[in-house]
């Protein structure tokens, strides 16, 4: 449920926060434009994830796409689960979606990293995934 919950919040705040986009200032410390600036750090974390994933998916071959894209799938829902529990204790308050932001951050980074080093990987190297 909670799950269902972080998605319907996400959606309502990305959108909000895309029509407002322009209007992230750094230096305004108000609740309202903390959230937006914190949404837009997730948006640009989450292009990179994607550039980064699409490379990974151009290089790999039939057998290890399957893999990665089972992998990301679950990434996914594991991301999900763990920022809403992340930001359970504020559930309901107006901190919520920027805490949200925020956990979705810094987790899609720690992910980008897993990328980039399989991507980086020497052919044949043990613990790499991809075929070059």
């Amino acid at each position: 449920m909670r799950i269902f919950l972080l998605s319907l919040l996400l959606a309502g705040s990305f959108a909000g926060a895309a029509e407002a986009k322009e209007a992230c200032a750094r230096n305004d410390d108000s609740q309202t434009m903390m959230t937006i600036c914190a949404d837009q750090d997730y948006q640009a974390a989450d292009a990179r994830l994607n550039q980064t994933y699409q490379k990974l998916v151009k290089d790999s071959d039939t057998s290890t796409l399957a893999l990665l894209k089972t992998a990301q799938r679950a990434w996914v829902s594991f991301r999900d689960a763990e920022c809403a529990y992340a930001a359970a204790g504020s559930e309901g308050g107006s901190i919520y979606p920027m805490l949200v932001s925020m956990c979705l951050t810094d987790v899609t980074k720690e992910r980008i990293k897993q990328l980039e080093a399989d991507n980086s990987c020497e052919e044949g190297a043990a613990g790499c995934n991809e075929a070059k």
